[in-house]
């Protein structure tokens, strides 16, 4: 025994000191018995150094344990694991030494290791060198997993370091074919070697293809492995990788048509690239005689209503070339080519059309009741010329009543009241924390802490400690300076409550707060967000001072509305338990109170009279507060600021003026509500850029008056256009539900969202146009203006909003999208007139497109400034033939 203790020594001080030959050689002359003796020092020594500084001599030692640990397990479970462990690969030993201190053990236990090791994921980073030495060393079948197969990519595709070329290595490897084989079953391949492949007479699709030739590979299953992965779908990279090696094996037209149902498959289904191949090859096999009419017809319903505009007009030039080809086939054909009468681009329609009118002469009646059929999908324009050169009865009356189809309007929420347990409570907070909520939500919670902690605050803070056990200052010294300026420059929405709560925040910090507000800010949002914070400084010093019964502001509807009769019930149980209410509190309450200068934008009704007799019964309680609640509603609200507007780059932004009516009593953070908004104040970045989700509780700061929250949110709604920024516009449908009326500020922030560069600023900005719509407080034309003057300083880009409104329109918004672009599109049509600057606009005629669709649908008609000059242009782009077709409509004379 001591020897073995003596050699254990030994080849501890050997890996500490990493002296990598010195614990080789002590390792090969070692049974196994003494290994496993060994081992139990190797992982102290591995804990130790866990825990010890990244120094040279944990440098130096690393290496040496890495390969005294792998030989000293006796089981290749073991062994392995320790090989690929996480913190030992960043300072492992090189594959060479491994190799020759696993070495000598027998070739089924190599075996073994060489799998284990192989079906590690490619995270664990496991060297290709390695695994091969052991496949050579154990004799064992080649692995075939993913580490494996890519880390033989990567080797054979290292040519710097040696001077053959892939093609010889793979020839000289006796795996090759195995290995090839294995490749085709790794997901997702193309995306991590996609650059390794190459291009040229060396890369590997040449290589692969020469060993197909050779017959080094089997030809037939490498092609159908090729065609199988393509249908198989995947990232895009996979298919680029699999297709330029199927392009590379070069194709026999033999072999082109014995696949002849995978390339109908890939041509429908496959991403653009494949689909472009597969249908390049049908149609070849078509033009030759080699394909059926049925077979064509087939492929051609799929590929006519793929999204790749290019894809379809392909398919229409081959269907033509087919019926040239053999007039016969119209019987099978025109019904085919009749199905892109429904893609949504109308400018296929028309090609469609143009070949079905010049092959429909002699079809059948059964061909001709198909194909007008069809034309009912048409748009209502080409149904007309459908009528006019077809002869097909029914297919091209224009709508004689119009309906325009708006979202019902939203219904409005009550909060609910606060749960009545502090479980239950805290399980609420948790959610808020981890994923933000409404306006409900967190007004019902905030509610709801105020209540419990009233109640038994103890018992309050027995329950929330698990939900803040991972924020930052749940255990944090409550001397540490960092916990109190938090808390001091901003309350985190819930966080200083709950803070508080658990005292890891002082009453000093919070007195301050309440007492002087936030830092000086100039920015624009500053006064929202100081209203809102004050509220929550002033629960949380309440806490620790003279606790609250409850919040007198907690609103009656999600839209941050409070009924009058319910905060004179709440300022009458107050003065029955005698509490004094919150400044902050009661000045939000009166702001969230409903008025009947509010009436027309309310949630629910209410009239002038119970506006009064809620007056009187709160000058009844003969409280401070219920005679300024009494004064407050009797008297008319402060009246919306004088707007004007500033341009600032490609920008055009509003300036408020100072809003008056604000009581001089009002505590000095809600005073500041009424401060002008500038153009100075609107910088690019502030303390509330990144807090998006407490912008959305500022419209129940000020419900009714949601234009003082959109003028201050302006600047960065811009962004989402000029910036490309991304998020800044899902506010834009709670504006838009927000009650109040709907102006300047309002409608420049929805312009600004329908030009959005990402896709869901965009869906944002249209549900808030449609809610807008429903509500009857959109104006269309003031909308469409903007937008002309946006799009004419290039803060807003013709191709996004054209994606916006036919996303609107195709809701069936038609008439309010048509009104909206009939106002935008003279100003570039004008720019176009004079300078032709509009010609280069990319999108331009997709918004002719849009705006022609909705005139179509709605029967719209009249004249355009300066639309006859786009549609005599000569040529036939998208945008001038966009204008024809739009000039057309709005000149339809309407059959008596």
């Amino acid at each position: 025994m001591s020897g073995a203790v003596s050699a254990s020594e030994a080849l501890l001080g050997a890996v500490r000191a990493g002296r990598m030959g010195e614990a080789a050689g002590l390792l090969d002359g070692m049974t196994d018995a003494e290994r496993r003796a060994c081992l139990p020092a190797l992982k102290e020594l591995r804990k130790e150094l866990r825990a010890a500084p990244w120094d040279a001599a944990s440098r130096r030692a690393y290496p040496t344990l890495h390969a005294a640990g792998a030989a000293c397990h006796t089981g290749a479970a073991g062994t392995a694991t320790w090989l690929t462990a996480a913190d030992l690969r960043w300072s492992q030993a090189s594959p060479g030494v491994l190799l020759h201190v696993l070495g000598d053990r027998e070739r089924d236990w190599l075996g073994d290791v060489t799998h284990r090791l192989a079906e590690r994921p490619p995270l664990a980073q496991v060297p290709y060198e390695l695994v091969s030495g052991l496949v050579r060393l154990s004799g064992c079948p080649v692995p075939t997993t993913e580490t494996y197969v890519v880390g033989w990519i990567e080797q054979v595709g290292s040519l710097w370091q040696r001077g053959d070329t892939i093609l010889q290595r793979l020839r000289q490897d006796p795996y090759a074919a195995e290995l090839v084989a294995a490749v085709f079953e790794i997901p997702d391949i193309g995306s991590r070697l996609d650059w390794l492949f190459g291009d040229g007479p060396d890369s590997w699709f040449d290589a692969l293809a020469q060993l197909t030739r050779e017959g080094a590979l089997d030809r037939k299953a490498t092609v159908d492995a090729c065609v199988a992965r393509l249908l198989r779908g995947g990232v895009p990279s996979d298919g680029r990788v699999f297709l330029r090696l199927l392009t590379a094996l070069e194709l026999t037209r033999d072999e082109e048509r014995e696949r002849a149902a995978d390339w109908l498959a890939l041509a429908s289904d496959a991403t653009s690239t494949v689909a472009s191949h597969a249908q390049s090859v049908l149609g070849s096999l078509a033009l030759d005689g080699e394909l059926t009419p049925r077979q064509l017809a087939e492929v051609s319903g799929g590929v006519l209503f793929r999204p790749e505009k290019k894809l379809v007009r392909a398919q229409l030039v081959l269907l033509g070339k087919a019926l040239r080809r053999a007039p016969s086939s119209a019987a099978e054909l025109l019904p085919a080519v009749a199905q892109a009468f429904g893609h949504e681009d109308t400018d296929v329609q028309e090609r469609a059309l143009k070949l079905v009118e010049r092959h429909l002469a002699g079809a059948s009646p059964e061909v001709r009741a198909e194909v007008a059929h069809a034309a009912e999908e048409l748009s209502p324009g080409l149904r007309v010329r459908a009528t006019e050169t077809l002869g097909l009865d029914g297919v091209g009356r224009m709508p004689e009543h119009y309906a325009e189809l708006l979202p019902p309007l939203p219904e409005p929420a009550r909060v609910p009241p606060a749960p009545d347990s502090a479980v239950e409570l805290a399980e609420e907070v948790g959610a808020l924390l981890a994923s933000g909520g409404d306006v409900a939500a967190f007004e019902r919670t905030l509610d709801g802490l105020v209540r419990h902690a009233y109640r038994d605050r103890n018992a309050l803070a027995e329950a929330l400690k698990p939900v803040v056990a991972r924020r930052w200052w749940a255990d944090a010294d409550p001397q540490y300076t960092s916990v109190e300026k938090y808390f001091r420059a901003d309350p985190h929405g819930l966080e200083v409550v709950l803070a508080t709560l658990l005292g890891q925040v002082s009453t000093a910090t919070l007195q301050k707060a309440v007492e002087h507000g936030p830092t000086a800010d100039p920015c624009v949002h500053s006064a929202m967000a100081a209203a809102f914070n004050a509220r929550l400084w002033e629960a949380a010093y309440r806490l620790r001072t003279n606790p609250l019964p409850f919040l007198l502001a907690t609103p009656t509807w999600g839209s941050g509305l409070l009924e009058p009769d319910e905060l004179v019930a709440r300022l009458d149980e107050y003065r029955r338990l005698g509490a004094r209410p919150g400044a902050a509190d009661f000045t939000q309450a009166l702001l969230r109170v409903r008025r009947d200068d509010h009436a027309a934008a309310a949630t629910t009704a209410t009239t002038a009279a119970a506006a009064a007799a809620a007056a009187e019964q709160a000058a009844a309680l003969g409280t401070a507060e219920g005679n300024r609640l009494a004064l407050w509603l009797t008297t008319a609200g402060p009246s919306m600021p004088r707007s004007s507007r500033r341009t600032s780059g490609p920008r055009i932004l509003l300036e408020l003026g100072e809003l008056d009516g604000l009581p001089g009593e009002f505590p000095p953070a809600f005073r500041r509500l009424g401060r002008p908004v500038g153009l100075f104040e609107a910088r690019a970045y502030c303390a509330h850029y990144w807090d998006r989700a407490e912008r959305h509780h500022w419209l129940a700061v000020v419900p009714g008056r949601r234009e003082l929250v959109a003028a201050r949110l302006l600047r960065e709604l811009s962004s989402v256009a000029v910036e490309d920024t991304r998020g800044n516009a899902s506010v834009l449908p709670l504006i838009a539900e927000a009650p109040g009326g709907a102006g300047e500020a309002v409608h420049l922030c929805v312009a600004y969202g329908l030009g959005a560069r990402h896709p869901e600023d965009r869906l944002s900005a249209v549900d808030a146009l449609l809610v807008l719509a429903a509500r009857g407080q959109l104006d269309a034309e003031g909308l469409g203006a903007d937008l002309g003057q946006l799009m004419r300083r290039g803060a807003v880009k013709p191709l996004r909003l054209a994606e916006s409104v036919r996303t609107a329109a195709t809701t069936g918004a038609y008439a309010t999208v048509w009104e909206i672009l009939r106002a935008a599109l003279p100003v570039l049509l004008a720019d176009l007139a004079t300078d032709g600057t509009a010609a280069s606009a990319r999108g331009f005629g997709e918004l002719l497109a849009v705006a022609a669709e909705c005139a179509e649908r709605t029967g719209a008609r009249g004249h355009m400034a300066h639309l006859g000059q786009a549609a005599d242009r000569r040529g036939s782009s998208r945008l001038v033939t966009q204008a024809r077709r739009l000039r057309a409509t709005l000149d339809h004379e309407v059959a008596a």
